[in-house]
């Protein structure tokens, strides 16, 4: 029999686990601690008891996930034999498969709503798990960026452009592609542009 130590351990994973489906599905503002209790099958006042408001879980959610998120893309970028497009394609799927919802619109969303002490402690895990990482992939050398472009400007843009793989209503390329060659056709587009250069002439 589960002592009673053993039985709060239980029902307090289970509060992360649940919050963490419904908190990256439907984002902060759309998540009630009533829809975390209830997925977990217990009232407010014992998910309380365990936390002391929704801002905490939320943190405690983003905090992990990005922790998963930076180890995972430590260990594709720890892999310098690959091209950067094959690199980038991989960190996406990363991305999405954590992520069911845009990650960069999921935390700045709930900025509207958080305390100003935890922005800046979510600011922090999205700068370190996520920018970070994909300032250090934009350095590469192989990968030469466009002039006055710096890695922390294009992980930006990188993170910010992601929107059509995390749903269907505006998907770029052909719809019946496999995972990988949708994921790869929007890369391009984000490293490569859109439109070729204009050619000077000089008279």
């Amino acid at each position: 029999m589960a002592t009673r130590a053993e039985q709060l351990a239980k029902t307090h994973q289970a509060i992360l686990d649940a919050a963490r489906e419904l908190f990256l599905k439907g984002g902060y503002a759309a998540t009630s601690t009533r829809d975390i209790a209830k997925a977990v099958g217990i009232t407010q006042p014992a998910l309380y008891h365990h936390f002391a408001d929704k801002e905490v879980i939320f943190l405690a959610v983003i905090t992990t996930v990005g922790a998963e998120i930076k180890t995972g893309m430590q260990e594709i970028l720890a892999d310098q034999t690959s091209s950067p497009l094959d690199q980038l394609t991989t960190i996406s799927m990363l991305l999405t498969h954590k992520h069911p919802a845009d990650i960069f619109t999921l935390i700045h969303t709930s900025f509207k709503t958080l305390s100003p002490a935890n922005i800046r402690q979510l600011g922090g895990v999205f700068m370190q798990d996520y920018v970070q990482p994909l300032q250090a992939f934009f350095a590469r050398a192989d990968l030469p960026l466009q002039p006055g472009v710096t890695p922390a400007m294009a992980a930006n843009f990188y993170l910010t452009s992601l929107s059509p793989l995390f749903n269907r209503f505006h998907q770029i390329g052909d719809p019946h592609a496999d995972e990988r060659a949708q994921v790869q056709t929007l890369l391009k587009l984000i490293l490569y542009g859109v439109a070729q250069a204009p050619t000077t002439t000089e008279n």
